[in-house]
C-alpha cells in the first residue's frame, strides 16, 4: 500500500521529490496549522492536503504523533542553528556571547514570531504529555546548558562574577526568557530592559 501510495504522488506531480524534501514539506505544513489553530487544531488530513499527498504517504514519512512532533522540532532546531551561524561566537568573551544570545532572542520575537508561537504550543503540551516532553525537555536543556557554557567562560575570562553558578545563572535567563515569550503583546522595549538587568546581575563589577 505504502509503494502505491508513493507511486500516486509520483504520478500527481510528476517528479519524485527526495525524502528529506517531503519531510521537510510535512513539517513545515505542520508548523503552519499549529499557528493558525494550535497544537489542538493539528490534523494528519490538513497537512496531507497542504503537502498535496494522501494520508498513506504521511504515515509512511511520520507513522505517529510523536514522529510529527519530533519532527517539528528538528525544524525548529535546524532553525535555530541557522541563526546561530549568522552570529559566530568563535573568539568572543563570556559577555559578548551572552548580548549574542539576547539579540538572537531578540530577532526571533521580531522577525520569527511563528518560532515562538510553536515553541509555546508544544512547551505547555509537554507539561501533560509525557511523549512530546520527552522530545521537547532535551531542546530546553540543551539552551540552558549553552548558557551555562557562556557563563563558565565569562568567570574565567572575567567578564562575569568569580562567584556566580553558571547552572543557576542559565535557569535564570532561560526562565526570564521563556517568560516574555509567553507575554501576550511583548513590548521590545520590555524586552531589552529585561536584558539589561539579567547582563548587570552577572557582570564582574570594576
Amino acid at each position: 500500500m505504502r509503494r502505491a501510495a508513493m507511486a500516486m504522488d509520483i504520478s500527481q506531480t510528476g517528479r519524485r521529490e527526495s525524502g528529506d524534501d517531503r519531510r521537510l514539506a510535512i513539517a513545515q505544513a505542520a508548523r503552519a496549522i499549529i499557528v493558525e489553530k494550535g497544537l489542538e487544531g493539528l490534523r494528519t488530513r490538513d497537512i496531507a492536503a497542504r503537502v498535496g499527498i494522501n494520508i498513506a504517504t504521511l504515515h509512511y514519512h511520520v507513522p505517529s504523533k510523536e514522529a510529527l512532533v519530533a519532527l517539528v522540532a528538528e525544524s525548529l532546531r535546524h532553525d535555530f542553528r541557522a541563526q546561530s551561524l549568522r552570529h559566530p561566537r568563535t573568539g568572543k568573551s563570556g559577555l559578548e556571547q551572552l548580548r549574542l544570545e539576547f539579540d538572537d532572542f531578540r530577532e526571533t520575537v521580531v522577525d520569527m514570531p511563528d518560532l515562538i508561537i510553536i515553541l509555546t504550543e508544544l512547551v505547555e503540551r509537554a507539561r501533560r504529555d509525557a511523549a512530546i516532553a520527552e522530545i521537547m525537555l532535551p531542546m530546553r536543556d540543551f539552551w540552558r546548558s549553552q548558557f551555562a557554557e557562556i557563563f563558565r567562560l565569562g568567570i574565567t575570562d572575567g567578564s562575569f562574577r568569580p562567584d556566580l553558578d553558571p547552572e543557576a545563572a542559565g535557569l535564570i535567563s532561560t526562565g526570564a526568557l521563556s517568560d516574555c515569550w509567553r507575554q501576550p503583546k511583548l513590548s521590545l522595549s520590555l524586552l531589552d530592559r529585561v536584558a539589561a538587568e539579567l547582563e548587570r546581575a552577572f557582570i564582574r563589577k570594576s
